[in-house]
């Protein structure tokens, strides 16, 4: 129930401190020495945090609950509450509000809705790790090209170069969003980019052999955890899609009757379709008791996103004692790409579009999703049965 002001002249402190709740997440925490703050407790991208709002009686319920409705709204809008104030407050410590942090927490504050949780969580930790004890005070109109230099010179002497790329391409988004809202002139993180080596393109290891292939399956096929997680390593090497896409897998997106997976790589590209051989059919239906009911075919009672995270199935491999050096959740595609045009001799063209990459065709027409399909349901019961002989040892 709502609390009252009756009520709350009459709280007394305990020996610990307790939480009395007035609704939607706004609340006033006791503490034992009498204290009695106001807090609202939200969720944003996946991540719940809180916000203090006064304490009582200096702020009553009546204002408390007005600076509540204040902080939903925001949240409403995608706005973490928490960051916005952060860069107000160093806004009105600078004055002008335009030092490189101040605009930096701003720009983080509006584009976070955007980004996956975790993302944006790695975003400003780069900066608050790397860039904020260098240059946050100084104002954006006078970091030079050197300075910011210096300080990716510091990052990139740690032996962490793709960090540095990765710091000079937010510090570049910072001062995009300065020039676009009229407190700085030019880009000089635009001016650094050529300053650092390129990264150097890792292979992601895979295992083609086909003895050693044989040895992974079984013990893909005697694998531990959960059998989500137990599924979705066995169903990976059959479908060689990407991981997130495996892991994002649908129950709405399975075509029983037609053998088939409508897979959704954007929101607004023709599915992809994945044929189902006839092993990865078998797959699902075992899943199918556990999950079926619910929206992820791999569902996860632990991660707050709802499907398995890449580290389990990683993990899953490392337990089993496959050195990343060997195999990587990636290397399945990498598998299937050189094992079917080396070994089965299809078509690359038929295997490029199963893979989804995005290659026009002779006439320089944009990729078809669809095309190429009763080749690829051809293709992929073929592989399916590839790997039943491999297992069995009967391909040498």
């Amino acid at each position: 129930m709502p609390l009252t002001d009756t009520e709350l002249k009459k709280v007394k402190p305990r020996e610990k401190s307790y939480k009395l709740f007035d609704g939607g997440g706004l609340y006033i925490e006791i503490t034992p020495n009498g204290s009695k703050g106001w807090r609202y407790k939200y969720r944003i991208n996946g991540k719940e945090k809180r916000i203090s709002l006064g304490v009582y009686p200096e702020v009553s319920l009546k204002d408390a609950r007005f600076r509540h409705s204040e902080q939903r709204q925001l949240v409403s809008q995608g706005v973490d509450p928490s960051e916005k104030r952060k860069a107000t407050k160093l806004a009105r410590a600078d004055g002008m509000g335009n030092t490189f942090e101040v605009i930096a927490r701003e720009w983080y504050a509006i584009n976070q809705k955007s980004w996956n949780p975790s993302h944006g969580v790695r975003i400003i930790r780069r900066l608050e790790l790397n860039i904020f004890p260098y240059l946050g005070n100084i104002p954006i109109t006078e970091i030079t090209n050197q300075k910011l230099i210096e300080v990716i010179k510091r990052i990139h002497s740690r032996g962490v170069l793709e960090t540095a790329h990765r710091a000079v391409q937010n510090c570049a988004q910072v001062f995009k969003f300065a020039i676009l809202t009229s407190r700085a002139e030019i880009n000089v993180a635009e001016n650094i980019k050529g300053f650092l080596p390129a990264v150097k393109e890792k292979n992601h290891a895979a295992i083609i052999d086909p003895k050693k292939v044989g040895s992974l399956l079984n013990a893909l096929d005697n694998a531990s955890g959960t059998i989500a997680t137990r599924c979705a390593i066995r169903f990976m090497p059959l479908v060689f899609v990407r991981s997130l896409e495996l892991r994002r897998a649908e129950w709405k997106d399975i075509d029983f009757k037609r053998a088939e997976w409508s897979l959704h790589i954007t929101k607004t590209d023709t599915p992809h379709i994945v044929p189902l051989s006839k092993q990865a059919i078998k797959v699902l239906k075992e899943i199918q008791p556990i999950t079926g009911g619910g929206q992820y075919i791999f569902a996860s009672e632990i991660s707050k996103s709802g499907y398995l995270s890449e580290n389990t199935m990683l993990r899953l491999l490392r337990e089993m004692g496959i050195l990343k050096e060997e195999m990587s959740i990636h290397g399945f595609r990498a598998m299937a790409r050189t094992i079917l045009h080396e070994r089965l001799n299809v078509d690359p063209v038929i295997i490029e579009h199963q893979l989804a990459h995005k290659v026009p065709d002779a006439l320089g027409r944009a990729y078809n999703r669809t095309q190429f399909l009763e080749q690829r349901k051809k293709m992929m019961q073929t592989w399916a049965d590839y790997l039943d002989k491999v297992k069995l040892g009967d391909i040498k």
